[in-house]
């Protein structure tokens, strides 16, 4: 874990199953609203880096299981891959972390916790999609451990306009967490040690 890679960071940046072939049930709807948010994330990636803010992309595996990053994000960027566009906007970096998970929470049988404790990390930023799933879980999760969480409204996004908005409704009042858009999240305020709420 030593290395390239950011060996402490107040604050993290999770972006999760935006590396992905939307080849599953509601895939079509998925998609289009992840190519939505896509360009926001992408822009708030940039100003956490340049506050020392680590990024963790969490992601299904779609198919057989196999811990392999680059296999995954090259099946994504295939020509004619339906999600080609938003991976090749947000394709990871080597500085950025990589985490593959079974099911709905980025927490769940997963190395995340363990890489927060190395890191330091006390406040999470949650993006990517669904708002009322995967991101939903990952937020309960986080809670339970006593994690600070901003949720940037315009970079979660669900199948439909009610998911998403029961989500951020839920996000703020029953996990307490932050929800803004990303637009007001400054550089120099991302990894602060500070209370949120």
């Amino acid at each position: 874990m030593h290395g390239l890679l950011p060996d402490h960071s107040r604050a993290a940046l999770l972006i999760l199953d935006m590396i992905s072939d939307f080849q599953f049930p509601d895939g079509p709807k998925v998609r289009h609203a992840a190519s939505r948010i896509a360009p926001r994330i992408a822009a708030l990636k940039k100003r956490a880096k340049k506050a020392g803010v680590a990024c963790i992309y969490i992601n299904d595996n779609p198919g057989r299981w196999r811990s392999d990053r680059r296999a995954l994000i090259e099946h994504c960027v295939q020509p004619g891959a339906p999600g080609a566009d938003i991976v090749e906007r947000l394709r990871p970096e080597e500085s950025d972390y990589f985490i593959l998970k079974p099911r709905h929470s980025a927490f769940y049988a997963t190395p995340l916790e363990v890489l927060l404790t190395h890191l330091g990390t006390r406040r999470l930023i949650l993006t990517g999609v669904s708002s009322h799933q995967c991101v939903l879980f990952t937020a309960n999760d986080a809670h339970v451990r006593n994690l600070q969480m901003i949720v940037p409204s315009d970079c979660v996004a669900g199948p439909t306009t009610h998911d998403t908005r029961f989500a951020l409704h839920y996000f703020h009042s029953v996990l307490g967490a932050r929800v803004t858009p990303s637009s007001t999240l400054r550089p120099t305020a991302l990894n602060r040690t500070r209370e949120i709420r």
